[in-house]
């Protein structure tokens, strides 16, 4: 028996019950299914463009920048644009996720490699699950799609998001988690990223890329019904 079991047990005596009565669990039950939803702020109960239009600024607060394309053929050229306009290598890795390698990639420059960073990659590209209007967050789950090690170990970030996909707030983004996952097949980590890495601990100065990357770019597919 665990330690947890041990106290569960000992809070079950002195109440003078076994834990398995059917009236218990019923509530129990109920009150998990029906629980009370928190107070969620308006700012973000925008339409599909207004939610784009917010999401841009708050990423733009936070200094990541981001760019809409027509459709997911247009992804790598943005990106190709941004390498060159950053003056970064035409280098860029990429975990296994299924859109992102449909992409036609041979219409640039940029040499692909795959798989989980070891650090030594200067550029990396995420499909993001979702992002957070109101406060420019994109959510990043973990898996061979999208290692969590491009996350934080390349210098420069990008990602590609679906409009579709920007939610106007946390708990919209965590109610899709827990209906695309379910309850025990969550991914083992969920990333909420907003903008490049950053601290001010030194002398409370700015620094980016303290812990992860210094940049993040955000290409973000139109809805075609947007």
């Amino acid at each position: 028996m665990s330690a947890r079991d041990e106290i569960l047990a000992t809070i079950r005596r002195s109440l003078g019950v076994a834990g398995t009565e059917a009236p218990r669990r019923a509530s129990v039950d109920q009150r998990m299914a029906n629980a009370p939803a928190g107070v969620v702020p308006a700012r973000g109960q925008l339409d599909a463009a207004g939610r784009l239009a917010l999401f841009r600024d708050e990423a733009g607060r936070v200094q990541a920048t981001v760019a809409v394309v027509a459709s997911a053929a247009d992804a790598p050229a943005e990106i190709a644009r941004y390498l060159r306009d950053q003056n970064l290598p035409a280098t860029l890795r990429m975990g296994d996720d299924p859109r992102l390698k449909a992409l036609d990639w041979s219409q640039t420059a940029i040499a692909v490699s795959h798989g989980a960073s070891e650090g030594d990659d200067l550029n990396s590209v995420s499909h993001a699950f979702g992002a957070i209007a109101e406060t420019g967050t994109l959510a990043l789950t973990s898996g061979p799609d999208n290692p969590t090690t491009l996350n934080f170990l390349a210098d420069n970030h990008i990602v590609v998001l679906d409009q579709k996909d920007i939610a106007a707030d946390m708990e919209s983004v965590l109610a899709r988690l827990r209906a695309a996952h379910g309850k025990a097949l969550m991914p083992r980590v969920v990333n909420f990223i907003t903008g490049p890495s950053r601290s001010g601990d030194i002398e409370q100065k700015l620094l980016l890329g303290a812990h992860g990357p210094r940049r993040l770019h955000v290409v973000v597919i139109a809805d075609a019904e947007a």
